[in-house]
């Protein structure tokens, strides 16, 4: 390094959502401008995990909409491996569930099921 040559640093700045208060974001001109936050998720648990993947099944499986594009398209593949997860969901945790959990998969599964046995049966017809 030559001897009039400063060293320079470097700030970082974690700017990933935190629950904490943040310091208002400053635009060029160094006034704050207003940050709008994240909408809030639901609750992350068992249940709430289970149902997403049964709405992806039934998503694939031409049931619902993509909330996307708002069309109904099927991919019976993927609808059939989505089911096949949560089959081995119910198995690995076969023992483990509470009641409620235990039942709601259960009932999910059944219900994912018949839907996909009576797709694949139309579309080979």
């Amino acid at each position: 390094m030559e001897s009039g040559e400063e060293k320079k640093g470097f700030t970082i700045r974690d700017r990933r959502f935190s629950s904490q208060q943040e310091e208002p974001a400053k635009g060029e001109s160094g006034k704050e401008q207003k940050t709008s936050e994240p909408p809030s998720l639901p609750e992350i648990n068992f249940s709430s995990f289970i149902f997403s993947l049964g709405s992806s099944a039934l998503l694939h499986l031409g049931e619902v909409p993509d909330p996307v594009t708002q069309k109904r398209e099927k991919n019976i593949p993927l609808a059939k491996q989505t089911i096949d997860i949560l089959g081995m969901l119910k198995e690995k945790t076969q023992g483990n569930l509470e009641p409620d959990e235990q039942k709601l998969i259960e009932n999910l599964l059944t219900d994912l099921r018949w839907r996909y046995i009576r797709e694949a049966k139309d579309q080979r017809e």
